[in-house]
């Protein structure tokens, strides 16, 4: 304001900043109590995917042989891998940060449709018929109607179900187009499944289960090596020599108890079921 000062002027002038200030005030309060609020709600949807997740999961365990401790390990498995290809020309775009995240909560459903197998084939110590292997092969495809229930159930499509969806249908698919259950090959089976392909066999291998023995670590990495090219990515193989080390500390980390599980040593139904 210029001199001589006008007392109508002035009192206008200090009336509107003081409102310009109130306003601003307000907005800012606003913005903080937004970005609180937001938040908030991410972390109560990050809580409600892991509650599903586990929900889902722990569903699985109480009707397989297997322990909560192969879930804990194959994710572990599935992280590792992600990690270490994130920066591959072939992964890159997938593998980002959020998404290794989702892959770590998704993997433990990659069986939830083992809840769907009569007692008499999912328990059985033997070896499966012909027939009850057909039964076990619907697993595949009973775990992706499983959780696609669950996303309709919410009536959003949620991106972590989609990856744990991926995983529950495709991780039996092989690399030559010999898995089920749509014979996928190559590159067409996701990401996501190729490298739960590799971190449940190998634990499949080196576990005890009712229907086998424990597989020394050794000699479970030389069986998914000479897998590389037919049932699994051959780069997602390469990954997995270079991190065999890393895997036995995972494995040692989640051990099964001798309490957990009585290996049935003369059965045997074979591990990659």
């Amino acid at each position: 304001m210029t001199k001589p000062v006008s007392p109508p002027l002035l009192l206008a002038r200090v009336a509107t900043h003081l409102a310009l200030k109130k306003s601003n005030d307000f907005l800012r309060n606003r913005n903080t109590w937004l970005e609180r609020e937001i938040a908030r709600r991410d972390q109560q949807m990050t809580a409600i995917q892991n509650v599903t997740i586990l929900t889902m999961a722990s569903m699985a365990e109480t009707r397989d042989t297997e322990t909560g401790n192969h879930i804990r390990r194959t994710q572990n498995y599935v992280k590792t891998l992600a990690i270490y290809l994130k920066d591959y020309p072939r992964f890159s775009a997938f593998l980002t940060d959020e998404n290794i995240d989702t892959l770590y909560k998704s993997a433990p459903l990659h069986d939830i449709g083992k809840v769907g197998i009569p007692d008499r084939i999912l328990l059985k110590a033997g070896k499966l018929t012909a027939d009850e292997f057909e039964i076990m092969k619907t697993h595949a495809k009973l775990g992706w109607m499983a959780i696609t229930n669950a996303e309709k159930s919410l009536g959003v499509q949620a991106d972590f179900l989609t990856v744990a969806k991926e995983i529950a249908l495709f991780h039996q698919e092989k690399w030559d187009g010999t898995g089920y259950p749509q014979g996928r090959k190559g590159k067409d089976i996701p990401i996501s499944a190729r490298l739960m392909a590799v971190a449940d066999v190998y634990d499949a291998l080196i576990c005890r289960r009712v229907y086998k023995a424990a597989m020394p670590h050794s000699l479970a990495v030389s069986i998914v090596v000479r897998g590389a090219g037919q049932h699994f990515d051959p780069v997602i193989v390469d990954a997995f020599v270079a991190l065999k080390d890393e895997f036995v500390v995972i494995s040692e980390q989640y051990a099964d108890s001798d309490a957990e599980l009585q290996p049935q040593e003369d059965s045997r139904r074979g591990p990659l079921t």
